[in-house]
């Protein structure tokens, strides 16, 4: 038997489920708690389960396929086009149900370990980002005081002790006090940085993708984890253009 297409959108607090009963023809379109969920589909007949791939959607792809059920997940500009109407959850849930039917390249549900590569960095790119606003944010404060320094990080710090010592001459202590803490908080960014790049190279060392795209030249650490964690199961394309698309 053919498995029972289900749309679900996870996007808000309850999760919003739409299908057709293929026994009697009932139109099911429900709103269930998150806590509630797997329990809905724990003891129901094999289900193509669509989602759109947002935000905690690989996670309960996962948990929906430890349950026998077959899980796509597809791109949210590819379901929108069979929205009608207002949006709204029931609407939405419904757009996705149609979307599962219709023959379309799928997203690749990513693994746990995927995940987590990615989330170390996106948290390495917050760290990075903010390192940069506190560097900026320094010459900015500087330059207000006559004292103009390179953009490098390097010229910063070679620059700043001694211009902290030439205005403290002029300038209160708190202020001097405050700017000296700031540059000394770039150091504590910078071990959290090399921090995450240490557990990302325990990674590469352990994952067999991940050797073989950093022994490309002129891939490196970071290219080759987050592209190995991006693609998921590499399988799912069927060549690097598409992967590249």
């Amino acid at each position: 038997m053919n498995p029972i297409p289900v749309g679900v959108d996870i996007a808000k607090s309850v999760i919003q489920v739409h299908w057709v009963d293929p026994k009697s023809g009932e139109v099911i379109n429900k709103a269930i708690r998150r806590d509630r969920f797997l329990e809905y589909f724990a003891n129901r007949p094999t289900c193509l389960i669509g989602m759109g791939a947002c935000g905690g959607a690989h996670h309960w792809a996962r948990q929906l396929m430890k349950l026998g059920h077959q899980v796509k997940l597809m791109p949210p500009k590819f379901v929108k086009a069979f929205n009608i109407g207002n949006k709204s959850d029931p609407a939405d849930a419904r757009a996705i149900w149609m979307a599962t039917q219709i023959p379309s390249k799928a997203v690749a549900i990513k693994s746990e370990a995927q995940q987590v590569v990615l989330a170390l960095h996106r948290m390495r790119q917050q760290l990075v980002k903010f390192r940069t606003i506190q560097i900026n944010s320094l010459r900015g404060l500087l330059a207000e005081y006559g004292e103009v320094m390179g953009r490098s990080r390097e010229v910063l710090d070679k620059a700043i002790p001694g211009v902290l010592a030439k205005l403290s001459a002029r300038l209160p202590a708190m202020l001097i006090d405050t700017l000296r803490a700031q540059w000394n908080s770039l150091t504590v960014l910078d071990r959290q940085i090399a921090e995450i790049e240490q557990r990302l190279r325990i990674w590469i060392r352990e994952d067999q993708a991940c050797k073989t795209i950093a022994a490309v030249p002129g891939v490196g650490l970071l290219t080759a984890t987050a592209a190995v964690a991006t693609m998921g199961d590499a399988t799912a394309f069927r060549s690097g253009r598409e992967f590249a698309a």
